[in-house]
């Protein structure tokens, strides 16, 4: 097949998912087209097509305040301002749109719209694939209805909606747009099981001078993220282990003051380094503010035989059963509470670890998922 992926911006979970695929599939034998604004190197054996913006504004899901005046979140634009977006990602995927098959259009905003304006008028097939972050926003009161109107028509015409969990599917989805069951397929996002393994841990603790044990809480330290959540559970467990805490963000410095001495912070690592630090970590700990859609650090310590000890809701559950971790309700003491409890275990601890690694190899192999993936897309091309 000669398939499209249009995507927002380059992105960085979504981002990656994409580009994930998008190698698997030319691993498959597939003709890739890989489409967003900025794409410098793109995809290696993609057809890579830059999508010319009109603006140096860069549309994005979710606004980092980091970025200044750079970017804008899509679904706080006016009408006008999100429309006048349009005509970029339409001409963009209009220059390849009669050498594809099928085009999968990322997240529920202006490339959904585009996506489907472009297949409908080259009667092309298309899906789309909604990620919590794109769809989450109207459920907050955001975007313009006219906007928000030819987004839940391009869902509704769609030849088929990608989500990851059955949570996106029925907490957020159904719940706007009206789409059978029939129409999804849900897909997990799949983990480099190579990088993420239990043995992959060589000379990580020497290179940042950790201890012998220690959980990790890795993602930006920002207040949704749940950081504080986490080093004020720490208070309840920092006699069996330290916490390591990975990313960066606004919250740093007030969160190593709180912190004191019963962990650190590394800031940011390379990915080699991050997917060693959570192989060789005894527990990943996690509080995000808001449920998590899908949770790809859950899924990375499955495969890194690393239990988990997470606040409950989302999509967590359908990566973490009681057999590779504990869910808490949500509250740090709880979550402290179970913390302590597992490093006290180390028989349960070490069992946990093995169904880490085997739910992680049966669920979460991105050949078998974008074999899947192909597979569903083939049954749309006439």
């Amino acid at each position: 097949m000669r398939i499209a992926i249009l995507l927002l911006n380059k992105g960085r979970g979504s981002g990656e998912v994409a580009r994930q695929h998008a190698r698997h599939l030319i691993d498959m034998g597939h003709k890739v087209y890989f489409l967003h604004p900025g794409i410098g190197g793109g995809v290696s054996g993609a057809v890579n097509v830059d999508v010319q913006l009109h603006t140096d504004v860069m549309p994005v899901h979710e606004y980092l305040p980091s970025a200044g005046e750079s970017q804008k979140q899509v679904a706080r634009m006016t009408y006008e301002e999100a429309v006048s977006y349009l005509p970029d990602y339409e001409e963009a995927l209009e220059e390849i749109i009669r050498e594809v098959d099928i085009v999968i259009g990322h997240h529920a905003n202006i490339t959904a719209v585009a996506t489907h304006k472009v297949a409908e008028n080259y009667k092309k097939p298309y899906v789309l694939f909604l990620h919590g972050t794109g769809i989450e926003p109207r459920h907050e009161g955001l975007w313009d209805d006219r906007m928000w109107k030819l987004i839940r028509e391009a869902i509704e015409k769609a030849d088929g909606v990608l989500v990851t969990t059955e949570y996106v599917r029925d907490a957020l989805v159904k719940p706007l747009v009206d789409v059978p069951d029939d129409k999804f397929l849900i897909l997990p996002c799949g983990v480099d099981l190579i990088d993420f393994r239990p043995d992959n841990t060589m000379g990580i603790k020497e290179k940042y001078d950790l201890p012998e044990t220690y959980v990790i809480c890795p993602g930006a330290l920002t207040r949704s993220k749940g950081p504080q959540n986490v080093v004020e559970a720490s208070k309840r467990y920092d006699e069996y282990a330290a916490t390591v805490f990975i990313g960066d963000g606004e919250l740093k410095s007030d969160l190593e003051k709180k912190l004191e001495d019963r962990g650190r912070f590394l800031g940011f690592v390379s990915s080699e380094d991050k997917a060693r630090l959570i192989n060789a970590a005894d527990l990943l700990v996690a509080a995000p503010e808001k449920k998590e859609h899908f949770g790809i650090i859950y899924a990375e310590a499955l495969a890194g035989g690393t239990p988990v000890v997470a606040y409950e809701g989302g999509g967590v559950a359908s990566i973490v059963t009681p057999t590779e971790g504990i869910l808490t309700e949500r509250s740090p003491e709880t979550l402290g509470g179970k913390v302590n409890y597992l490093l006290q275990n180390s028989g349960l601890r070490k069992q946990m670890a093995r169904s880490c690694r085997s739910r992680a190899e049966e669920n979460y192999s991105y050949p078998v998922l974008v074999k899947t993936l192909s597979d569903w897309l083939s049954s749309f091309v006439r």
